[in-house]
């Protein structure tokens, strides 16, 4: 069923197939403390009696240890100030909404967890704002522009490999030590793929059912400041397989990290800035993709539902994919080339937690196997890095429990290559795993193009 893109709802072909509200974040009654401590009481007690998903992440056992050492040993034992403890380990991953809760739309009980907790996120942002440290670490295309001067990224790239620096880091600002910090690249993903581009002609475009085969890569703040070759290593598939490829100019951040702050007047801002551009993107008859699933879930899904009645939103909506699931159409239209050079072997993939939620099924399982002499495992947890989640020095130790199944497993399984749909999610993986002995994770785009015979 499908729900209309007007107001969320089912619509008549089914009513058992969940659906989500619009987020009705410009109303006043969104923000008021005795409406927001209502709902997460009667949340909270129907969570508290089911206690399904209380391995998925800490706010679950964050809720469910308030209760249990509270006089009561129920939910109305709780101090209601307290309730913030159980938002703030909450990352948006949507994997409760989309995996485990019984209770979701249309059931009566009408329970979504993660918009909750991130109604309960805005009223706490809006009442105290955000830490330094925070602001900072959701503030992407200002660090990106500071941190990505050469000189400048080679330097701070230095000083976050320090032990000394990052324990003063942590001390000062609250940034963890031991977590991974991303390195800035000397040169932007978008420098990069404009020399790609230039060199050689872009093929005809052959349109598909539901493709263009003309595709505008939206880089995202990661491809673009700290890992370019996720965004040419997919340009160079592409062009492989006869798919016509742009820039998407001047994009800002997407809006993610500010959601999980709960500042959604600055994603608003980055909603007015990027839109109007990949509508025109469109309209000239471009598909959007992005190489972050976290990205492409906030164009799909986050975006559609605050701006329920925004068109331009819900037609950029239509037309955004995530890099797997846009090859596993133009391979059911018949255009995906299958001329590889080179087997894969035993391939260890992990589903990231937005790539999930988008229910589309695991496409890099099902591009990646037509290789010949290819097998492919695909781990469904969560890899604990989760945004700023794993940064933060008050949550690392969780975010490693979260994570570390998942690098157990690869680590035992061996295979000749491995990785993540989020090259962020793979870099904590990684780190789990233990990186004098991990190899090198890929993305899954970056298989194909060592299986077309196509790196450099």
């Amino acid at each position: 069923m499908a729900a209309d893109q007007a107001n969320g709802r089912p619509t008549a072909s089914s009513d058992k197939t969940p659906y989500r509200h619009p987020i009705p974040w410009q109303s006043e009654e969104f923000y008021q403390h005795d409406k927001l401590d209502a709902e997460l009481e009667r949340v909270f007690d129907i969570c508290h009696t089911c206690r399904r998903c209380v391995s998925l992440c800490q706010a679950f056992p964050t809720l469910f240890d308030l209760i249990d050492n509270s006089p009561t040993l129920e939910l109305d034992g709780v101090d209601k100030k307290d309730f913030y403890r159980v938002a703030e380990q909450c990352f948006l991953c949507d994997l409760c909404f989309m995996t485990k809760c019984p209770y979701v739309p249309p059931h009566e009980w009408e329970v979504d967890f993660p918009h909750l907790m991130l109604r309960a996120k805005a009223v706490h942002y809006r009442e105290q704002g955000a830490s330094l440290r925070d602001e900072a670490l959701t503030s992407t295309d200002l660090l990106g522009r500071l941190a990505g001067i050469p000189v400048v990224s080679a330097t701070v790239n230095h000083l976050n490999q320090s032990p000394r620096v990052r324990a003063s880091m942590e001390a000062a600002l609250g940034i963890s030590k031991d977590a991974p910090l991303p390195d800035f690249a000397e040169e932007l993903a978008s420098h990069q793929l404009a020399r790609l581009l230039a060199d050689g002609d872009d093929p005809e475009p052959k349109a598909g059912e539901r493709t263009s085969g003309k595709v505008a890569l939206f880089s995202t703040c990661y491809g673009e400041h700290n890992d370019p070759e996720i965004v040419t290593d997919l340009a160079r598939v592409y062009r492989h397989n006869g798919i016509a490829l742009r820039t998407v100019e001047k994009e800002r951040c997407c809006g993610m990290p500010k959601l999980e702050l709960g500042d959604l007047e600055a994603v608003r801002r980055a909603k007015e800035a990027n839109i109007p551009q990949l509508l025109r993107l469109v309209e000239a008859g471009y598909d959007i993709v992005a190489p972050i699933p976290s990205c492409v879930l906030m164009f799909k899904q986050e975006l559609p539902l605050l701006f329920p009645e925004d068109a331009d939103v819900q037609r950029v909506k239509e037309r955004i994919f995530d890099p797997m699931e846009y090859l596993s159409l133009r391979q059911k239209e018949g255009l995906l080339r299958t001329d590889f050079q080179h087997s894969l072997g035993k391939v260890m993939h992990h589903a990231a937690c937005h790539q999930r939620v988008q229910n589309i099924g695991s496409k890099a399982r099902e591009i990646l196997s037509l290789i010949p002499d290819t097998s492919v495992e695909v781990i469904e947890r969560c890899s604990g890095h989760d945004g700023t989640y794993t940064v933060k020095a008050e949550f690392h130790a969780h975010a490693c429990k979260i994570g570390r199944p998942i690098a157990q497993r690869m680590k035992e399984a061996n295979p000749a290559h491995w990785g993540s749909d989020c090259p962020l999610a793979a870099e904590q993986i990684r780190e789990l795993w233990g990186l004098e002995e991990a190899p090198r994770p890929q993305t899954p785009w970056r298989m194909l193009a060592y299986a077309y015979g196509l790196e450099d």
